[in-house]
């Protein structure tokens, strides 16, 4: 198997971790964290190193690529210019559980995580660093631009368009035909009828706009967090937010 390492030792590369073992395709070789001690242990895998150290990682365990276990959107794509800049020609794979589900002619870009329960149903687009997160359905023709991600228990009927940056939390229910911009975030629970544009804050049962929303703003923070939404930069991200 090629050798492959996770980028986020927290609880969601844990996670990612567990779909990478099961899936069986990749020998994990470690993780890489900009926060954890390096030679610490997680699940059993050695910390070695952070994203600086790619290169010597690379060359020392033979690597073929990696995938960034980050739960946040903006996030996510801060590590990701940050590793791509260092390893321009770096590989991002996907992981897919084996209790996902994958329906007929639909299209998977990289570095996207399918875990367990994960439906992707016919004729669907999943662009690039995407989160299907457990138990999670994206309906027939739906499209999940970069970037975007469904919680766990989200059910979207067919032909959701759901765009960069943007997050569905946990259990919200989106009926047909629905489009969502960029940047936008779906609070917990709610019930999506009508289609929302960029940068706004929605929950609700219908779900209804309750403010808008800075890119880059925090939505899995706690709140002494909160205080850091508009950071721009990954310097940033990584003087003040753990990953």
């Amino acid at each position: 198997m090629q050798n492959v390492i996770i980028f986020g030792a927290s609880g969601h590369g844990s996670v990612v971790l567990d779909c990478l073992e099961k899936e069986g395709k990749y020998n994990v070789i470690g993780f890489v964290d900009s926060f954890k001690e390096k030679g610490s242990s997680v699940n059993g895998y050695q910390v070695l190193g952070t994203e600086i150290d790619l290169p010597y990682l690379i060359d020392r365990f033979n690597v073929v690529g990696g995938i960034v276990a980050i739960g946040d959107n903006w996030t996510r794509k801060l590590i990701v210019d940050k590793i791509s800049k260092i390893v321009p020609d770096f590989s991002f794979i996907n992981t897919i559980h084996p209790k996902a589900i994958l329906g007929k002619d639909i299209l998977l870009g990289c570095g996207n995580v399918f875990m367990p329960g994960a439906i992707i149903n016919a004729n669907s687009i999943v662009h690039d660093f995407c989160i299907i997160n457990t138990n999670s359905s994206l309906g027939h023709d739906g499209i999940m631009d970069s970037y975007s991600s469904l919680a766990p228990s989200v059910c979207t009927g067919g032909s959701l368009k759901l765009g960069r940056f943007s997050a569905i939390s946990l259990g919200v229910n989106i009926i047909n035909g629905i489009e969502i911009g960029q940047h936008t975030v779906i609070g917990a629970g709610s019930l999506v009828v009508d289609h929302f544009g960029d940068n706004v804050i929605a929950y609700g049962s219908p779900a209804r706009i309750v403010r808008a929303r800075s890119a880059g703003e925090p939505y899995l923070s706690t709140p002494k967090k909160q205080q850091f939404y508009k950071m721009e930069s990954f310097d940033d991200v990584q003087s003040n937010l753990s990953i």
